[in-house]
């Protein structure tokens, strides 16, 4: 069973940066996506950022322009560079591998990120 481990979340100020970080713990040898979800307080996880096994990225437009998703795959680990943070963006950000075929999804365990106005 593939376990995806997350790094990077913290307290930030408007306007700064964060760098989340999320590996799996084996190889993925299926075509896959993999990327961000992000839940806030009161509101449905959602799709941030998400890049795919050859490198095509797709995002929230809520983040467009602030965001950039990437991937290792020698690494097995997927990379959210967040800047020009806003307090909106605070939520637990969640970190997927979504596998193609068979359609199965992984999850990580969450990290929580807080903006302060």
């Amino acid at each position: 069973q593939v376990q995806l481990v997350e790094s990077g979340g913290g307290l930030v100020q408007a306007g700064g940066s964060l760098r989340l970080s999320c590996a799996a713990s084996a190889r993925i040898f299926s075509i896959n996506v993999m990327g961000w979800y992000r839940q806030g307080p009161g509101k449905q996880r959602e799709l941030v950022a998400a890049v795919t096994s050859s490198g095509s990225t797709n995002y929230a437009d809520s983040v467009k322009g602030r965001f950039t998703v990437s991937r290792d795959n020698a690494k097995n680990t997927v990379y959210l560079q967040m800047n020009s943070l806003k307090p909106e963006d605070t939520a637990v950000y969640y970190c997927n591998i979504h596998l193609v075929t068979p359609p199965y999804d992984y999850w990580g365990q969450g990290t929580q990120v807080t903006v302060s106005s």
